[in-house]
């Protein structure tokens, strides 16, 4: 069994500081997906290359203490790519992927950090940009290839996913727009006009646990009890093309410890890179 995991970790100083190093040694993951690295190359030299034995890739963004995202994996990757092609949200670290290609299968695994609309009306309209530059990008790479997204996507998809729906309707991270991508993305609408008629990935979380609540959220304000009452939103995902999907398993949001206002969320998927 593979053991997936991604977790945004609003700082990998920070999350380290309160005890991330020691439950990957416990949680013996075979990759995690990090985003919000919040540090650079400098930063990360002869203290982050290696967590609990796995060798760490990072793509960090030029703004100092912002963004960044990284994977660990046990497997070595045949290649690591930096960025999606995009130069605004490249310069931010926003995305890095490692392929595990053989003779017989293309596999890519990717960790992403979409960016959060909530500071204001201009990083609500970087993030519609990131989507609209997101969405061909992976119609592409699912022509060529099968892959697993894993990542703080920075929307809650349904009403299930958060507490407080209806209060948030006109929040970012539950706006009309964002979810209407969402949706397309996994093939909810089907409208052969448009190229993700084609293109369907799948909500893994969702696929196992498909009417789960409160159980579900992988983020919580640290403004009032939200983590103490579980105001929470699930806005951390492991998207992944149909045929990955189906090897899914268990899944599990791991809430013992607090490493950062997000919890890791796990997927176990049976032989992902040995077909």
């Amino acid at each position: 069994m593979f053991r997936l995991t991604s977790l945004n970790l609003n700082g990998i100083r920070s999350a380290a500081s309160k005890g991330l190093e020691s439950w990957l040694e416990r949680h013996q993951p075979d990759c995690i997906c990090v985003q919000e690295l919040k540090a650079q190359s400098a930063d990360l030299e002869g203290r982050f290359e290696v967590l609990a034995g796995m060798q760490g890739y990072f793509h960090c963004a030029d703004k100092k203490g912002y963004s960044g995202v990284g994977v660990y994996s046990r497997l070595l990757p045949s290649d690591v790519i930096y960025g999606f092609g995009s130069p605004e949200f490249d310069a931010e670290g926003r995305y890095l992927e490692l392929r595990f290609d053989t003779t017989v299968s293309k596999t890519s695994i990717i960790s992403c950090y979409f960016p959060s609309g909530s500071s204001g009306e201009e990083r609500q309209l970087a993030k519609f940009r990131f989507l609209a530059q997101m969405q061909p990008h992976l119609v592409q790479l699912q022509k060529s290839r099968d892959f697993i997204l894993c990542g703080d996507i920075n929307i809650a998809h349904q009403q299930i996913d958060l507490k407080n729906w209806r209060s948030n309707q006109k929040n970012s991270g539950f706006l009309p727009e964002e979810r209407a991508w969402m949706s397309q993305l996994l093939g909810a609408h089907h409208d052969a006009t448009k190229p993700f008629a084609s293109t369907r990935l799948v909500d893994v979380y969702r696929q196992l646990q498909p009417t789960a609540t409160d159980t579900a959220y992988t983020w919580w304000s640290n403004r009032g009890q939200a983590y103490a009452n579980n105001v929470g939103w699930r806005l951390d995902y492991h998207l992944a093309t149909p045929s990955l999907a189906q090897r899914a398993r268990r899944e599990s949001i791991y809430k013992s410890e607090k490493f950062s206002d997000h919890a890791p969320i796990t997927i176990e998927y049976q032989d992902l890179l040995t077909h």
